[in-house]
């Protein structure tokens, strides 16, 4: 455990209400380490800071959600933004949904066909019942199946990795390339899933608060406008965050067979990832074959593709030209 962590869940009592206090991550940008999470009786507002905000994509690039479903009965939403070129998945973060890829639909949607999946719990994909991230990476295969994709790059981020490690560790003939950006190949560190889990104790009792909203803004977007995705969440109930939670914080590691997934690998990891340390990104490049060293963007957040996607582009660019060449 980090000792940052460990000095926010020694305080943890649920069900309370939490609080977040922004501390300078580094000159380039304002981030929350997991030192900020403060459960208090009484909460402060959330201190304003500054924000920055990437555009809604315009019309001409928007494409409407399709559902299909899966042999094994399991809906699927995703959005098949087109392309000539070789297929990408995307998969995005926990409590995001596939329009955290704007910025790659932008930067990358003229050389690739780009599918954003919602994974289960998520947008509008279902979770009906308890499931794990190897049961999601099976309907991310599924998905894969129903378009026709024999092979494909895959792009994930936090949650998105968990899921993209472990397509790979099931059909590694599927997953010509993996991306994986601010993600781990370890289990969650039990006393943060325990914190996790008070701060879904508070959301249960209390609701979506401005505070609950605001401290998963500040540990998952830094200072990205979070205005979007608030929204989104204001609408998620207690029963809900319990379910899409449990598979977070009960995970497995895979690093002790991560030496199966011999595809190539580009590990990016920010430098003020409030999640998960940069350690983690060195370990899970360490044990990946055919993964160099991570790249670490300076002041980068935890959601590094949608917070930081100007700087993650040119190495995004250049991973996927030489890992799938057209």
């Amino acid at each position: 455990m980090t000792p940052r962590w460990r000095a926010a869940t020694s305080r943890c009592t649920a069900p309370a209400r939490f609080t977040t206090h922004s501390q300078p991550a580094s000159p380039r940008s304002p981030g929350v380490g997991h030192e900020s999470l403060r459960v208090a009786e009484s909460a402060t507002p959330f201190p304003s800071v500054e924000t920055i905000s990437v555009s809604p994509l315009p019309n001409r690039l928007r494409r409407m959600r399709t559902a299909m479903t899966l042999d094994s009965g399991q809906v699927v939403s995703y959005v098949d933004h087109g392309g000539s070129g070789p297929a990408v998945l995307l998969l995005h973060s926990y409590l995001m949904d596939a329009d955290m890829f704007a910025p790659q639909v932008r930067s990358l949607g003229q050389s690739y066909r780009l599918i954003a999946m919602d994974e289960r719990g998520h947008g509008e994909t279902p979770a009906d019942g308890p499931f794990t991230y190897w049961d999601v990476a099976r309907d991310a295969l599924g998905l894969l199946d129903h378009l026709g994709i024999a092979r494909c790059a895959v792009l994930g981020t936090s949650q998105g990795g968990f899921i993209g490690l472990r397509m790979a560790l099931l059909a590694p003939d599927r997953v010509a390339a993996l991306v994986l950006l601010g993600t781990s190949g370890a289990a969650e560190d039990p006393q943060v899933a325990d914190a996790y889990r008070q701060a879904a104790a508070a959301w249960r009792e209390l609701g979506p608060t401005q505070d609950l909203l605001d401290m998963n803004a500040a540990i998952c977007l830094g200072r990205h406008d979070a205005t979007e995705w608030q929204a989104k969440w204001r609408k998620l109930s207690g029963d809900h965050i319990d379910r899409v939670l449990t598979p977070l914080v009960e995970r497995d590691s895979i690093l002790d067979r991560a030496s199966e997934i011999d595809c190539p690998a580009l590990v990016l990891h920010g430098s003020a990832d409030a999640a998960y340390p940069v350690d983690r990104a060195v370990e899970l490049a360490a044990a990946l074959p055919d993964a160099g060293p991570p790249v670490i963007v300076d002041g980068g957040a935890h959601f590094l593709s949608l917070t930081d996607a100007d700087a993650v582009e040119p190495h995004l660019l250049e991973f996927l030209s030489k890992s799938l060449p057209g």
